[in-house]
């Protein structure tokens, strides 16, 4: 297990995940240490000298900005908007995207400008290697004043209340500490609003979704190339020459994928003369649909890498000379990471729209090339996939409501003074819905190309493609006959998932294009 080091290097997306699923711990840079010390000091000393009013240090929040808040009841008054901030509701974050929050937010506080002590980012960083997980509710957010609800559960185990997950057992705040052998903070001026202002939950959930989507991506070129082989199509169309006229990076790496996926192939040696001209779009367009997804998630990458490194807090600290200087700002506003969430949504819903259409080319006699209908043996007495196609019909209509932007909605809240936001949160969350779905969809067209090939024999096909069968194999059966297909189809979504497919798959052909950024 390796160490990822706060305040030094920026944070990358690969440090995010290795954090998220347990496989790194975490440690706080020296040099940021004694930045982070340094402006708390100035802070302290502007405190001392009875400051003017600074918005969340010695006043109210939100339309309560004005408010000033008497110096015997600032540490109050972090504890104050840390409960009443807790209105979450829902179901709680999976454990993974709990963990990248806290990892995120550790790394904001470490940049020095939330103007904390430094025992606040090192209490969240050994929560996070001693595996203690906050219970954060995933609704509550609009994404502007930052994830508040959602951070505030997160927050509230610091100073020992909420709750929190140690051991698989779910307990106050304050027992999960003591149990991870660790203590509780009691927390100064600033230092609530400064764990609560930020986009690390909107951030956290979107990074996830897009360390499934990069799998994702190469493994619709796989369930695309199995599909063609079953389906009689031509590798013609993926020739490096077209892709060059039109040189988007994300369709030249699709389809340089295609043509190693389906090099060498028997298979396609055997039809080389049937008089074809042209595939359906949904083969002959793989690289031109699924390039251009793998270019919307190159840029999300690249947004969200920069988030992930980004000072959200407000107001942020400046030294100034030996002084310091508190300047209220915006940079808590979601609207980045929702149009990214959005975006990723919309992109990853267009592989499942594409791979449903695979799917019908492969059930449906009509357009199969000479399969049977619904790929089933004593087809009649056997229905095959035919309702496997309307399961991946489903998910796919559904993806197509989920991918209806958050991000161009807005709701005014606190009294107004909070008069326009993100709803990055939403955003993120319905992405996170919409790749589990392509997951799925996906998997149900490598069941169908699997099945397809087995009709094609003895012909084999490319060695690609043949790893790909055999991995589909060994975690479901060939189709003989009617049978219950749910636990086949969780079964190769989690061979997509956790990326067992394409492993598979490289072992074979050597490394596929992922995306450039991950």
């Amino acid at each position: 297990m390796h160490t990822v080091t706060l305040g030094h290097e920026p944070l990358t997306l690969a440090g995010l995940f290795s954090v998220a699923h347990g496989r790194a711990t975490v440690d706080v840079h020296p040099d940021a240490g004694r930045r982070v010390r340094r402006i708390r000091e100035r802070i302290d000393a502007l405190l001392a000298h009875d400051a003017p009013n600074t918005y969340g240090v010695n006043t109210g929040f939100g339309a309560l900005a004005e408010v000033r808040v008497a110096t015997a009841d600032l540490a109050r008054l972090q504890v104050n908007l840390l409960r009443s901030h807790a209105t979450g509701v829902g179901e709680p974050f999976p454990t993974s995207i709990t963990r990248a929050m806290m990892l995120l937010r550790a790394n904001v506080l470490v940049l020095g400008t939330s103007g904390v002590r430094l025992e606040v980012p090192q209490l969240l960083v050994e929560m996070i290697n001693r595996n203690v997980c906050p219970v954060i509710p995933q609704k509550g957010s609009v994404g502007a004043s930052g994830d508040l609800a959602p951070l505030a559960h997160l927050a509230l185990v610091l100073i020992g209340e909420g709750e929190a997950v140690f051991e698989g057992v779910v307990l106050p705040g304050d027992q999960a500490l003591a149990r991870a052998g660790l203590h509780p903070i009691t927390l100064a001026p600033k230092e609530g609003l400064a764990l609560i202002n930020g986009t690390q939950a909107m951030t956290a959930d979107a990074a996830l979704v897009l360390e499934r989507a990069a799998l994702v991506a190469v493994a619709a070129d796989v369930a695309g190339a199995m599909s063609l082989e079953a389906l009689k199509g031509t590798v013609r169309a993926f020739d490096a020459r077209i892709q060059a006229m039109r040189p988007h990076p994300g369709q030249e790496r699709s389809a340089a994928n295609l043509r190693r996926l389906l090099a060498d192939s028997p298979l396609a040696l055997s039809h080389k003369d049937c008089g074809k001209v042209q595939d359906p779009y949904s083969l002959r367009c793989m690289p031109q649909v699924h390039g251009a997804t793998r270019d919307v998630l190159d840029h999300c990458a690249a947004v969200l890498a920069r988030e992930c490194n980004a000072a959200t807090d407000n107001p942020l600290a400046f030294e100034v000379g030996d002084a310091v200087e508190l300047l209220s700002g915006g940079n808590f506003h979601g609207q980045p990471v929702a149009f990214a969430a959005d975006f990723l949504g919309i992109s990853l819903a267009e592989l499942a729209n594409i791979s449903e259409r695979r799917i019908e080319q492969l059930v449906n006699p009509a357009l199969s090339s000479g399969l049977p209908p619904f790929l089933a043996p004593d087809s009649g007495l056997n229905s095959g996939f035919m309702i496997a196609q309307v399961t991946a019909a489903a998910l796919v209509s559904e993806n197509k409501v989920l991918a209806h932007p958050a991000s161009v909605d807005s709701i005014p809240s606190s009294a107004n003074r909070e008069d326009h936001v993100s709803m990055g949160t939403i955003a993120a969350r319905k992405a996170r819905q919409i790749v589990e779905h392509v997951e799925t969809v996906l998997a149900i067209e490598l069941l169908c190309g699997a099945q397809g090939l087995e009709l094609r024999r003895p012909l084999r096909s490319s060695a690609g493609v043949e790893a790909a069968h055999a991995a589909v194999r060994s975690v479901a059966a060939p189709l003989t006959e009617d049978r219950i297909f749910h636990k086949d189809i969780s079964a190769v979504a989690a061979l997509i998932r956790d990326g067992r497919l394409v492993r598979a798959v490289e072992a074979a052909v050597g490394p596929l294009h992922a995306l450039s950024s991950t």
